[in-house]
């Protein structure tokens, strides 16, 4: 299983920057996709989920309304479009798949919202 992260970058409050996970080594259109973050001195928090289809996504509370998780199959890629960005929403993203019990994790990427 390999999740390559990229899309993330430097920008201001209330900019918009959309993430992108390549995944491979596995069958991406049986497993749903989520995506985390953490922020420095935090723990890892859960994002958003999609499903294996594309069709049932949620959200956390503090990014409902303004990120949009989606995926294309016949790309093996998820992405999360985030919108009116926030300072908190500094971190390092990361995608993630629950495959067999077990955890898998791409490297990050980081997203930096500053004035």
């Amino acid at each position: 299983v390999q999740l390559v992260e990229s899309g993330g970058g430097l920008v201001q409050p209330g900019g918009s920057l959309r993430l992108s996970c390549a995944a491979s080594g596995f069958i991406f259109s049986a497993y749903g996709m989520k995506w985390y973050r953490q922020a420095p001195g935090k723990e890892r928090e859960w994002v958003a989920i999609v499903d294996s289809t594309g069709r049932r996504k949620n959200y956390a509370d503090s990014v409902q309304g303004r990120f949009i998780i989606s995926r294309d199959n016949a790309k093996n890629t998820v992405y999360l479009q985030m919108n009116s960005l926030k300072l908190e929403d500094t971190g390092v993203y990361y995608c993630n798949i629950d495959r067999r019990g077990l955890d898998y994790w791409g490297q990050g990427t980081q997203v930096t919202v500053s004035a």
